[in-house]
């Protein structure tokens, strides 16, 4: 039976602390100047760059509305249009950033954001031959590379070596911030112009983000080729056909190819096996809900335990997982696997793959695992129809979604088909409770889960009558479920219920 995990009163007092800072700073501009940049970096690395740069837009004309729509009539359009270059050329940074750090190793990448948010203004300034000294850049410079950076140790999780890097440069920005604040609070005057002119800093920060822009443009992504995976590809099939797959070269792309001319791409190192039309019914419904909370779906996660003094490591571990039967050097594979969460807490050693409806999702999954130095076959595919051959994994899971499938039936029976003999094999998903408790009343999730014609059941009904050991427990004070059962060995299977 998993073990039950306690909240624990000390984090989440921790937590509320930070939530109550970060709700300060819309009302207090010293506390604000802090923590806006964190929420705008953040948020923009949970977008697409042209979306995040979109909604950043809209947030700023909303913020300063009373500038653009003033009581006067003196206003010209003129007017407007520089207020509107000004919200543009203050996104600009966040874009930037975006674009640029995820390509970026190390500490490195928390650079972007400082130097963008200094040399874009500065040029800006500039190309208008504005005949007056621009402000000291050093301030703003700091203050983004702190919200960088605190973002860098938030992604990381605050934990390992690394953080030790970026909790002592912290430090050093707390202390060259209030150390220049009081040379000018003592002295009355700024630095001296021959060191830190708008003209002088903010060419050197332009200079330091075109550095980074080029080693970006003309460094190669690492994505391995299929071509050096035979043993992943003698796993892989038509999920249509059923028929061996074989990797061409196209240019500078891959794509898969079966013996009757199917083609599979492959975009961004992860075959695709799904066609638009057959993305139907609760499919097509529930992959436009991942697709759009995709960039959240980690951080919520997380900030909602936070908030509750829950330990999600060992939430995670001490549920569900634990009941896994892992041994090393398995084939472990994971149906509707998301942003990949499950597969940090998986022993080493073992080989991952993981599926999924959502682009995005599985975008998402990449980044986490090359925070935690993991390596995972990934595939865009519909767990109802799985591209892979009889009897490929040792352990085959799936955890949150198949409450939404269209067809759960059928998804388990893949499940099972794909899972060598003797494999337990493990659903677990969110139950009646959670989903009317959160979903519904979450803005984004409650459009997809109100008015839902059926409640939300654990399939055990599904399981087909030949599986052993069928087992349902209730989980996290019954808001989810652990379904598990055993695939029989070879002799005790009736070949007419194989596929």
């Amino acid at each position: 039976m998993p073990a039950i995990v306690r909240p624990s009163r000390s984090s989440q007092i921790l937590a509320w602390a930070v939530a109550t800072l970060f709700v300060a700073g819309f009302f207090f501009p010293l506390v604000g100047a802090w923590t806006g940049p964190i929420l705008g970096v953040w948020f923009v690395g949970t977008q697409r760059p042209w979306r995040g740069f979109l909604w950043m837009l809209v947030f700023a004309v909303v913020g300063n509305w009373h500038n653009y729509f003033p009581l006067t009539s003196s206003a010209h359009a003129l007017d407007l249009a520089w207020i509107l270059l000004g919200s543009v050329l203050g996104i600009l940074p966040f874009t930037f950033h975006r674009l640029t750090s995820p390509r970026l190793p190390g500490f490195l990448s928390t650079f972007p954001l400082p130097l963008a948010a200094v040399a874009i203004p500065a040029l800006a300034v500039q190309l208008q031959h504005i005949d007056r000294p621009y402000p000291i850049g050093v301030r703003p410079f700091l203050i983004y590379w702190f919200a960088a950076t605190v973002l860098w140790m938030w992604n990381y999780e605050f934990r390992g070596s690394k953080i030790a890097v970026g909790a002592s440069l912290i430090a050093v920005v707390f202390i060259l911030a209030g150390g220049y604040g009081l040379f000018r609070h003592f002295s009355g005057a700024a630095l001296p112009q021959t060191l830190l002119t708008a003209t002088t800093f903010g060419w050197i920060c332009l200079a330091g983000a075109l550095v980074l822009s080029v080693w970006v443009l003309f460094r190669p992504d690492k994505h391995q080729t299929w071509a050096d995976r035979p043993q992943t590809l003698a796993l892989l099939q038509s999920p249509y056909t059923g028929e061996p797959l074989h990797v061409v070269s196209e240019g500078p792309r891959e794509a898969l190819l079966s013996s009757s001319g199917e083609r599979f791409p492959i975009r961004n190192g992860i075959p695709v096996f799904l066609k638009p039309e057959d993305l139907t019914g609760a499919n097509l419904k529930y992959n436009h809900l991942y697709e759009t909370i995709a960039g959240f779906y980690d951080d919520t996660q997380r900030v909602w335990y936070d908030l509750k003094g829950m330990d999600r490591d060992a939430l995670y571990l001490s549920s569900y997982l634990d009941l896994l039967e892992i041994k090393p050097g398995d084939s472990v594979l994971e149906t509707s696997v998301g942003t990949g969460l499950n597969f940090k807490y998986l022993p080493r050693g073992v080989k991952l793959f993981g599926l999924d409806l959502s682009p995005e999702m599985l975008s998402r999954c990449q980044a986490n695992l090359r925070r935690w130095e993991l390596d995972a076959s990934l595939f865009v595919g519909n767990a109802e129809t799985l591209p892979f051959a009889n009897s490929s994994f040792d352990v085959v899971f799936h955890v949150g979604g198949i409450n939404f499938f269209s067809d759960r039936a059928q998804a388990i029976r893949e499940m099972i088909r794909v899972a060598k003999p003797g494999s337990l094999i493990l659903i677990a998903d969110e139950t009646e409770v959670h989903a009317k408790s959160v979903y519904e009343n979450f803005p984004i999730t409650g459009r997809y889960f109100r008015n839902r014609k059926q409640p939300v059941t654990a399939p055990v009904d599904l399981v087909p009558s030949r599986m052993q050991e069928v087992r349902l427990l209730p989980l996290l004070d019954g808001h989810f479920y652990a379904l598990t059962f055993r695939k029989p060995a070879p002799e005790e299977q009736n070949p007419a219920n194989q596929r």
